[in-house]
């Protein structure tokens, strides 16, 4: 039984968010950011067990046009989502009444966003939007709720009373996260593109009209190709605009392992033997960035 459940929320899957938070975690160190760890706790078991309930809406809704997505009868699936949901929701709520009302909005997005995957009228990933809410949703809403979590007043400060609200932004801080963000979004973005690229024609049979759909495989192929460079711009521009130090450009020698990966994928997009390289590639890069920021913590030791 534990074992069909691990596959029906796709265990192996929920490295997305596992990097995603440790990747932050280790760059709010670099930063010298003090870090709540009680808070932490708290955030990664709401963000872990989320991560598994939309797993599992999505697989229990899709299983009505693909039954042997379901390894699980139909009642203990609907029971699992919504004892996972309440527990992500519960938690959720205790940290927003611990930080504010910023996190409560933020979270509630991530929970609609979840919920709407595949539910709805028009769920998310019958559209071409599932690449980039999937992107945004693991790479830069997971940061920015840590970072937020750690120190509310850092990227922006948000007043509300009877009268007005009051929103700022600080535009540098924000743009070094943006900058910081686009690794995990990037690579989560592509293990959508991949999947679905490789699923065009079984989706259009069921009319999911995912975005390889409009833009065409050609297309979605190279746009698979440019979001991976595109994580190594983003550190490249870190280290020229000193967010991180020149020790971390070891990233680098992850970009052969990715290039050929990424000719995999261009010589044929099937899901039984070229999907994986998305995979392989998020483990590479998330790893190599994992690794150089602490390169780059270990070496700010010796140079302060």
């Amino acid at each position: 039984m534990v074992k069909r459940f691990l596959k029906y929320v796709e265990i192996t899957t929920k490295i997305t968010s596992l990097y995603a938070f440790l990747n932050t975690l280790l760059f709010m160190i670099y930063q010298g950011k003090k870090i709540n760890i009680p808070l932490m706790a708290i955030f990664f078991v709401a963000m872990f067990v989320f991560d598994l309930t939309t797993t599992a809406i999505n697989n229990y809704i899709d299983s009505k046009d693909y039954p042997e997505m379901l390894p699980i009868n139909r009642k203990a699936a609907f029971a699992s989502i919504i004892i996972m949901f309440t527990l992500s929701a519960s938690l959720g709520l205790y940290l927003a009444y611990r930080t504010g009302l910023f996190v409560l909005l933020l979270g509630g997005i991530c929970f609609i966003m979840g919920v709407f995957y595949t539910f709805g009228p028009i769920p998310i990933s019958r559209i071409p939007l599932g690449e980039v809410l999937s992107g945004v949703a693991y790479g830069m809403f997971i940061p920015f709720l840590m970072l937020y979590i750690n120190d509310p007043t850092y990227y922006l400060t948000l007043t509300i009373n009877l009268e007005s609200i009051d929103f700022s932004l600080k535009v540098v801080p924000f743009l070094v996260f943006l900058l910081f963000s686009l690794i995990t979004t990037f690579t989560t973005s592509n293990i959508m593109l991949a999947n679905n690229t490789c699923d065009i024609e079984k989706d259009e049979a069921v009319s999911r009209l995912t975005l390889p759909h409009y833009i065409g495989r050609q297309l979605a192929v190279r746009l698979y190709a440019i979001l991976y460079y595109g994580c190594y711009v983003a550190v490249l521009l870190m280290v020229i605009f000193k967010i991180l130090n020149p020790f971390t450009l070891v990233f680098f020698l992850s970009l052969p392992l990715v290039i050929k990966n990424i000719k995999e994928f261009k010589v044929e997009q099937k899901k039984e033997t070229t999907f994986f390289t998305a995979i392989k590639n998020f483990i590479i890069i998330n790893t190599a960035f994992f690794a150089s920021l602490l390169v780059g913590i270990i070496t700010n030791l010796f140079i302060k």
